[in-house]
């Protein structure tokens, strides 16, 4: 009989918990996953899941538009808030069964508790029953922040946003990262008046800078309004039920809701890790090792709570490599190095490697190629967007160091493209490749 009561006990059953737990489970360990709340984490209940979602609806606000250029005589359209949201809720409720059987199917046990550490070996859940593992693993996610002004009582975040009653006349967004961006653009399609705020000057920071210039361009010629270097001073409610929102550096502005997209925190407060003597950062991530090991040796964390890189494919990557290191006898760690990623803005962006900027800084000459073109569909239809794809090169070999690229279907193209440049090809690979025409993708491999 083993001294404990599982081999492994994973706190959190989000996107890299679900999969360290499967596969450890599938390597012979005896494992149980504590979920408070549902099964499939941020991704699948409230994050990139159900807003891709809205993203797919927001779409046909344009396309509906659009289809009279190609002959589509169309009847008045209105868009019913309502029953999108709720065939939205549906799928996040097909999917957290499919995650809960996918556990099941692989002898997990689900425990539908919250779970905190109370010693080296040891778990408490809410019930007050306490359970004993060999190994732990922390993959309880991350939170939204929320500035502390006086009034942000009176704001939401993106949690909530999946649940509203209808959609605001006017909303006020603040934050400039991914989530700020795609949110601005599904609710400016779906016919609010969208303003959004940020305490710098810049948008996505992070993405290079070519791209940032040309979402903001699109986005303002589309309506959206930006209000720069702007922090809270307070939000206060007026009769009618609206939002008054005074900032600095801008005049007040009323809105009918406030949606905070101002980065996420980790979910380590209350979890008991002083107790199991794991340390965590200033900001409270998990720190760990490349093998997702923290300070202590039976501890681990992955995902978001650890703050290396919130995006849910690497969490499964480390959700992997920690099953495969710890009970697949297959020592394993993530590489971090040119993870693709993309923002489902209106139109979407997409990027791999360095940036223009960062390729400068790092390996001093480069070569930079670009194609600024307007889709031919945007043609047909009127539409005066254009995309712009572009590559960065190192070397006389020209090796592809970066990829980046705004419009329609951005991130569909970049998932192959991220291949090539993780295998290190060159523009000479690139330009040997014939081309798909007509096509936008056609366009990483005729730059001049």
């Amino acid at each position: 009989m083993s001294e404990f009561d599982y081999d492994l006990f994973t706190i959190g059953a989000g996107s890299g918990g679900v999969r360290a737990s499967r596969v450890a489970a599938s390597h012979g360990a005896k494992v149980a996953v504590a979920e408070e709340f549902r099964v499939g984490g941020t991704c699948v209940i409230r994050g990139c899941v159900p807003k891709k979602m809205l993203v797919y609806g927001a779409h046909f606000a344009e396309d509906l538009e659009d289809a009279q250029q190609f002959g589509w005589e169309l009847g008045e359209c209105q868009f019913n808030w309502k029953k999108l949201r709720d065939n939205v809720l549906a799928d996040v409720d097909r999917l957290n069964g499919l995650y809960r059987q996918t556990l099941e199917n692989n002898a997990v046990e689900i425990i539908n508790e919250r779970a905190v550490l109370t010693g080296p070996h040891e778990i408490t859940l809410s019930s007050g029953r306490t359970v004993t593992a060999r190994h732990i693993l922390i993959a309880v996610g991350a939170h939204p922040h929320v500035p502390q002004c006086p009034g942000h009582e009176h704001g939401i975040t993106s949690n909530e946003a999946f649940h509203l009653d209808a959609i605001p006349k006017r909303m006020l967004i603040a934050g400039a990262g991914y989530i700020a961006n795609e949110f601005a653009g599904i609710f400016h399609q779906f016919g609010s008046k969208v303003t959004l705020i940020n305490r710098s000057d810049q948008l996505l920071r992070g993405y290079d800078e070519s791209l940032r210039d040309r979402l903001l361009q699109i986005s303002l010629m589309k309506g959206i309004e930006f209000r720069f270097n702007a922090d809270f001073r307070g939000i206060e409610k007026n009769d009618d039920g609206s939002l008054r929102v005074s900032m600095t550096n801008h005049d007040d502005i009323d809105v009918d809701c406030v949606l905070f997209a101002t980065g996420r925190l980790p979910n380590t407060r209350g979890l008991g890790l002083e107790t199991a003597g794991v340390e965590v950062d200033a900001r409270g991530a998990v720190k760990v090792d490349r093998f997702s090991k923290t300070n202590i040796d039976h501890i681990y964390a992955v995902g978001d709570v650890t703050d290396r890189v919130q995006l849910t494919p690497v969490a499964i990557r480390e959700g992997q490599a920690f099953a495969d290191t710890v009970f697949g006898n297959k020592p394993t760690s993530v590489s971090y190095d040119c993870i693709p990623s993309a923002v489902f803005s209106h139109p979407p962006l997409a990027s791999v490697g360095m940036t223009e900027g960062e390729a400068r800084d790092k390996l001093g000459t480069i070569k930079v190629y670009q194609s600024d073109f307007r889709p031919m569909k945007n043609v047909v239809a009127g539409r005066n967007e254009r995309g712009l794809y572009k590559m960065i090169c190192e070397g006389e070999n020209e090796r592809v160091v970066g990829l980046h690229m705004i419009g329609p279907d951005a991130a569909e193209i970049m998932q192959g493209a991220a291949i090539a440049v993780k295998a290190g090809l060159t523009k000479a690979d690139f330009d040997a490749t014939v081309a798909i025409h007509p096509t936008m993708a056609e366009e990483l491999v005729l730059m001049k």
